[in-house]
Formats: C-alpha cells, sequence, structure tokens
C-alpha cells in the first residue's frame, strides 16, 4: 500500500492505495464520487475522462499513486462553472445524450475544446471529439450541442488567456537557481550533464544552434538563418501513438556567466495539442577546466488530447534517458565527428523506462 495525497475538486485528500489502483477506481470505489465512468479501461472510449492539472486525462489509464500531488476534478467538481452549465443546457436542448454514459465524459471533453478552440469549425469539433464513444445518439445531437456554445461567448472566467508574445531582445538569461515557481500544471525537471570538454568549448556548441540541435533526438531545424529566434520540429512515436510539434524558438544568452535561455512553443497539427516550454542552462568548469557541467532546467506545459502524457512519473525517466542519449550526441559533436548523432529509439526507450518504473512501484528494482 502507497501513501497519496491529492486535491480533488477543491478538498485535500489522503488515501492510502494499492499501486495498480486506477484513478477512475479511486474516485468512484474509494471517494463515491461516481460520475466518473468506465467503460473500456482501456483509454479508448472517453467515459472516464477528468482533468488532472487543468488539462483533460483518461482516468483509468492513470494510476492513483501516479497522480500524487496533482489537482483532479471530476464532472462532480463543476457543478457551479459556468461554461459547464452552458454545456449542459445545450445537451438538453439539442437531445444529446439518451443513455447518458458517455455524457459526464463528453461534457469534460467539450468544455476543454471549446476553451482552446472557441472558434472551431464544424470540423474540428469532429475530430477533436473523436476520442469520446457514444453508442446511444449517432453524435449529432453532441455536434449542435456543441456548437451552440461555440457560437455565444466565453464566461469571463473561462476565456482564454491572450497569446503571450516572446520579445526577442537581447538580454541576461537568468540562472536555474533563480527560476521562478513553476506555471500551474507545467512540469519542472533538473537534469544535469557532464562532458569532458573545457567550457569554452561546450559554450560554443551550445550557441551554435545547427550543430546543438541535431543532438537532440528527434529534433530538426526547419528554418534558421542565424541569430536569436529559429523553427523547429519535435518528432516522437510512441507505438500507434505519434506527435510532431512544429514551432518556434527565440534565445538569449549571458556569455560572461555562461548562462542561456531557450523560449518556445509548438504545436501537434494532428492532435491540436500545443506545447510550451523554457529550457534554461547553466555551464560551470569541472577538473581544473578540463570538463564541464552542463545543469539543465526545464519547464513544460502541453494543453490538448495528448496532455495526459506529460503529468506522470514516467515522464522523469523518459528525460532522463533522452538527456543520456543528447549527451552522447554532444560529446560526439565535440569530438568533431562528422556523422550523423544517434536519434532516439523511442519504442525500445518507453519500454525500457515502463519496466523500470514498474520495478520501482512494485518493490523489484
Amino acid at each position: 500500500m502507497i501513501p497519496v495525497e491529492l486535491t480533488i475538486n477543491g478538498k485535500a485528500v489522503k488515501k492510502t492505495v494499492e499501486p495498480r489502483l486506477s484513478l477512475a477506481d479511486f474516485l468512484r470505489d474509494h471517494l463515491r464520487l461516481t460520475g466518473t465512468h468506465t467503460g473500456c479501461e482501456h483509454g479508448v472510449c472517453g467515459a472516464c475522462t477528468v482533468e488532472v492539472d487543468g488539462q483533460i486525462a483518461r482516468s483509468c489509464i492513470n494510476l492513483a499513486v501516479a497522480c500524487d500531488g496533482a489537482q483532479v476534478r471530476s464532472i462532480e467538481g463543476f457543478d457551479d462553472d459556468p461554461l459547464m452549465e452552458k454545456l449542459r443546457q445545450a445537451f438538453t436542448a439539442e437531445h444529446a445524450l439518451q443513455c447518458g454514459y458517455c455524457t459526464p465524459g463528453m461534457l469534460i471533453a467539450a468544455r476543454d475544446l471549446i476553451r482552446r478552440k472557441p472558434g472551431a469549425d464544424l470540423a474540428t469539433i469532429r475530430h477533436a471529439m473523436s476520442g469520446n464513444l457514444c453508442r446511444c445518439t449517432g453524435y449529432v445531437g453532441i455536434l449542435r450541442a456543441i456548437q451552440r456554445v461555440i457560437g455565444e461567448p466565453l464566461p469571463a472566467e473561462v476565456a482564454p488567456a491572450p497569446k503571450a508574445v516572446v520579445a526577442v531582445t537581447p538580454s541576461a538569461a537568468v540562472p536555474p537557481a533563480a527560476a521562478p515557481a513553476g506555471r500551474a500544471g507545467w512540469t519542472t525537471l533538473e537534469q544535469r550533464i557532464d562532458l569532458p570538454h573545457a567550457p569554452d568549448k561546450v559554450w560554443a556548441l551550445f550557441q551554435d544552434l545547427a550543430r546543438v540541435a541535431p543532438c537532440m533526438p528527434g529534433a530538426e531545424l526547419v528554418d534558421y538563418a542565424g541569430g536569436d529566434r529559429a523553427r523547429g520540429r519535435v518528432t516522437a512515436k510512441f507505438g500507434p501513438i505519434s506527435a510532431s510539434f512544429e514551432g518556434e524558438a527565440s534565445f538569449r544568452a549571458d556569455p560572461a556567466q555562461r548562462i542561456g535561455t531557450i523560449l518556445g512553443t509548438g504545436r501537434d497539427r494532428r492532435s491540436a495539442t500545443r506545447a510550451e516550454g523554457e529550457v534554461r542552462y547553466t555551464l560551470t568548469p569541472l577538473a581544473d577546466g578540463k570538463a564541464t557541467r552542463v545543469v539543465i532546467l526545464l519547464q513544460f506545459g502541453l494543453a490538448g488530447p495528448l496532455a495526459q502524457f506529460g503529468r506522470t512519473s514516467l515522464v522523469q525517466d523518459f528525460v532522463s534517458r533522452l538527456t543520456v542519449q543528447f549527451a552522447r550526441n554532444a560529446e560526439a559533436a565535440l569530438a568533431g565527428s562528422t556523422a550523423a548523432p544517434k536519434q532516439l529509439d523511442t519504442g525500445s526507450m518507453l519500454w525500457a523506462v515502463v519496466k523500470a518504473w514498474l520495478a520501482r512501484l512494485f518493490g523489484r528494482g
């Protein structure tokens, strides 16, 4: 048994649960929040959809222990939500439910869609809601209900924030030790890399985007002609799930302190998932200046259907292994290798991550 502490619908909850208990069963069996329904129990039908740290997630495939410390909101937590009230009224008016089994997940997914894409057309709505299945309605009423709400002004408290514009002006980056507190719903990770090369040489590599970008598995430059802005793409594939985030990044650096900051935003067109992130790195000399330690602070947030993959401890393991491969590629580049950097075998890496995580979870590693 493992102790967990979560905030469920605004209330702190402390329980001791089995490691294999799903978040859905935790909500239903331990807290009697039976508005969360379980259908396929494979993350396919969407009946179990809830919010975790402000992003929708399948509660049947998320373990309760993996959500330790998270803010969870089930359908019962939306009773006083103004946007959800609009959706409930629209679902009633458009006859968008029959047996009602899929309805809680439908409503939460629809609310998330409207917040992310307030001007979505019918094709976009169909695509975004395709992860929630209904055996009764034929979907026509559901689509009409969402269209009805999406055409109305959003309540002020749920309207999306104006899109931030990243200023590309030279300024000193902030050291990781002085980094601001993580944003709500964002994941913060710190990694360290030791490279057997002098700091000046490592710094030169990190400032040459055309050389360092290919060292990151799955990353490529799309448009870069020098300077402090670039367009790029990061691609990953995990079995049947694939994503390709394309977006923009800006850079700033303090050569005197060997500190750099990268700000980036990207979007996966297939799933309409958005990603925002900030990478801050600091170089310090080791071994009398003959080696370098790179401390990397990564903060990122996902919004959209793929956000459920960014909230468990699996991410920490995956990023750690990704960092190891990046370090190997960077070391090869510093040694003058002309061969293409080794890219990531996402399939074997994911399986290794899952095995290691399960071993720790059940006390076998």
